[in-house]
């Protein structure tokens, strides 16, 4: 098991590293705003403490909230550093270079063969649900 060298997967290793740190901070807000609303003693700023720059007051909720989101952006560096887990990303950074990418006529063709299938495909189904409604209306009425 070979341990990646920083340079490798670098990008790879960024964006799933941040995706998860995305994650991580709507769980904490959403925690935040949950433990504001729902419990009195929490919503409090302790010592009328406030954040300047963020205008955001200093309450049990939000020291609970960060030390979690504090917690969870450790926790997801660590396991980054996993040799599996730097492995895995660094060959699929690997996989996406040998990627052969479409040229825009390429998409563009593709997207006109894509919608005028689905175009034809919708006017038959159309056509087949009026035709089946006309035919069972006259057996059945």
């Amino acid at each position: 098991m070979a341990v990646a060298r920083e340079e490798q997967g670098r990008m790879a290793r960024a964006f799933a590293f941040w995706s998860l740190v995305f994650f991580a901070y709507f769980g904490s807000s959403f925690l935040h705003t949950q433990l504001s609303s729902r419990v009195e003693a929490l919503r409090e700023p302790l010592g009328g403490l406030r954040l300047p720059i963020v205008a955001v007051d200093v309450s049990g909720a939000f020291l609970i909230s960060l030390i979690l989101f504090i917690g969870l952006v450790l926790l997801i560096h660590r396991w980054q550093q996993k040799p599996q887990v730097a492995d895995l990303l660094t060959e699929t950074e690997g996989e996406l270079k040998k990627v052969t990418w479409p040229t825009m006529p390429e998409v563009v063709n593709s997207s006109i063969v894509v919608v005028v299938f689905v175009v034809t495909v919708m006017g038959f189904l159309a056509g087949v649900d009026w035709f089946l409604g006309r035919f069972f209306r006259v057996i059945l009425l």
